[in-house]
């Protein structure tokens, strides 16, 4: 296979060895990819030149592996694969312009002495862990690297959850306190973020289960209790986001509820008075017409007369609603 014409590597670093630490290019990041050290390269995953460069690098793989790691959509995972592992989980998505709920996805394929990871976007997760190993921290090996890729990737699903919580409970109060009809559209927005996260939450957690039961080599024990906490969270997560989205069905309900009976009082007032102004609108109007033979035309006070007849049967029309008891 050719050489690719471009270098969709974005950065690579050693992660162990004498040169740990140090940022890599050019012909060092082919050379410690071959190497007995650990090498850590990431890629742009929507670079045309990825594929390739991944099917030379790992042209010890199945093509359906180096496929999984390069095309445009994927699901989490994590699959055991000869002596390494297959991950795909996801974080939030923090780059400008876009939706957080829009989680980016990244792809990771790690054995023993290499570490290859793809995005389509930038992920702050893997910032974090580029800042800790360009200082001489950070993971050592590849069990090391995924247990912090998945701490990470909490670190920022957590306080995103916990924000929604509190748009929720704000956005209960406004509902119980002051229902209007504007109120919909926060929830609907709500709704679709919740739906959204709903849709990645459950695979994360079940991929990062899939490497706490894959008895991998590359996972040591004290690796595997940090997945095990990072799945615990994972799985608070899951739940809550279900609560989420059950407390805003509730609420959209709620506000339906309120505005259904906020109209139904204002219409039923508007009948009370159209029944009550009713008769006397009749009166008005056939006393008002201009022909001969109206009672009481040629009487001063015939006028006032009428009026009493008019306040006389308002009184009446009061008496009887309530003893029917539709005046409240």
């Amino acid at each position: 296979m050719t050489q690719p014409a471009t270098q969709p590597c974005q950065f690579a670093y050693a992660l162990n060895g004498p040169r740990r630490g140090q940022k890599l290019g050019g012909r060092d990041i082919e050379a410690l990819l071959q190497a007995d050290t650990l090498c850590w390269a990431h890629l742009d995953a929507a670079d045309p030149a990825t594929p390739d460069w991944v099917a030379m690098k790992l042209s010890y793989l199945d093509h359906t592996v180096t496929e999984a790691l390069t095309q445009p959509e994927t699901r989490q995972r994590a699959n055991v694969i000869g002596n390494g592992l297959l991950v795909i989980l996801r974080g939030i998505n923090t780059n400008e312009g876009m939706d957080r709920e829009d989680m980016v996805a990244v792809r990771v394929w790690a054995d023993a002495h290499r570490i290859i990871t793809l995005s389509r976007q930038r992920v702050r997760a893997l910032d974090d862990i580029v800042k800790e190993v360009s200082i001489g921290e950070g993971p050592e090996t590849a069990g090391e690297f995924l247990a912090l890729l998945a701490e990470r990737l909490n670190a920022r699903f957590a306080p995103f959850v916990h924000e929604l919580d509190q748009s929720v409970e704000s956005l209960e109060t406004e509902v119980i306190d002051s229902p209007r009809s504007e109120l919909r559209r926060r929830i609907v927005a709500l709704r679709l973020s919740v739906v959204e996260l709903r849709r990645h939450a459950p695979p994360q957690r079940d991929a990062v289960n899939d490497l706490l039961t894959s008895d991998s080599p590359l996972l040591s024990d004290q690796n595997l209790r940090e997945l095990h906490e990072s799945h615990d969270r994972l799985v608070r997560l899951a739940e809550n986001l279900d609560e989420l989205r059950d407390n805003l069905a509730v609420l959209r309900d709620e506000l339906q509820g309120q505005l259904s009976d906020r109209l139904n009082r204002h219409m039923y007032l508007i009948s009370i008075m159209s029944g009550v102004f009713l008769p006397l609108g009749f009166l008005t109007g056939l006393l008002g017409i201009n022909v001969g033979g109206i009672p009481g035309a040629g009487d001063p006070h015939a006028f006032w007369v009428f009026s009493g007849i008019l306040v006389g049967i308002l009184c009446v029309q009061v008496v009887v609603l309530r003893l029917f008891h539709w005046m409240n």
